[in-house]
């Protein structure tokens, strides 16, 4: 099989992050996700926690997006910490990544980052607010339904300012990606299923 590369974006709760690992170990392949940010604070020599604070989070909603540009800014700059440097240094290692293995990236608009790569495959995992907040609660998250479903909100809320922010476009756009599942709809299982179908389609 070819090299590939599967980019997940998922809502809080809706199980993208299960996914992914079940995807990466049926496939035999690594599995990113947190492990982005210490890459790109070894590469950089930024603090971790700094990447720690800003992760799939925007300075503010209100604040005009400053799309990624691929460029790096130097340490001798005052802005060498800033938000947009350590997400393009988290942007690198996504690309050093995908250009050495096949892969499960999770998150921090790697399918933007990646746009146009070959092998890749952007996929958005999503589910009804209930199955969300059932799910928040079965991993024993929060003490009730309605503080889960206000840390739903609240998160996806921040993941979507923080994809808006770094790259122009709206985080729920089907069109930044190739697949949408919804797993109100369909069982993790049958997820890793559609997936593993996909790229043997694409490979062909």
């Amino acid at each position: 099989m070819k090299k590939f590369v599967i980019t997940i974006a998922r809502g809080y709760g809706s199980g993208g992050r299960t996914i992914g690992r079940m995807l990466a170990e049926k496939l035999g392949v690594k599995y990113y996700d947190k492990d982005i940010s210490k890459m790109a604070s070894e590469d950089s020599g930024i603090n971790e926690s700094l990447f720690a604070q800003n992760d799939e989070k925007a300075q503010s909603i209100f604040k005009k997006p400053k799309v990624y540009s691929g460029k790096l800014i130097p340490p001798e700059s005052n802005d060498f910490v800033s938000p947009q440097n350590l997400f393009a240094y988290q942007a690198k290692a996504i690309k050093e990544l995908a250009e050495k293995e096949s892969c499960i990236i999770v998150g921090r608009c790697g399918d933007y980052i990646l746009k146009g790569t070959e092998g890749l495959i952007r996929a958005f995992i999503w589910a009804e607010p209930k199955t969300c907040v059932e799910n928040a609660l079965r991993l024993n998250k929060f003490s009730t339904a309605e503080e889960a479903e206000k840390a739903i909100e609240k998160i996806d809320r921040e993941r979507s300012a923080y994809y808006k922010q770094h790259t122009g476009h709206e985080w729920s756009d089907v069109r930044n990606y190739d697949l949408c599942l919804n797993t109100s709809e369909l069982d993790f299982e049958k997820c890793v299923e559609i997936l593993c179908d996909y790229i043997e389609i694409k490979a062909k």
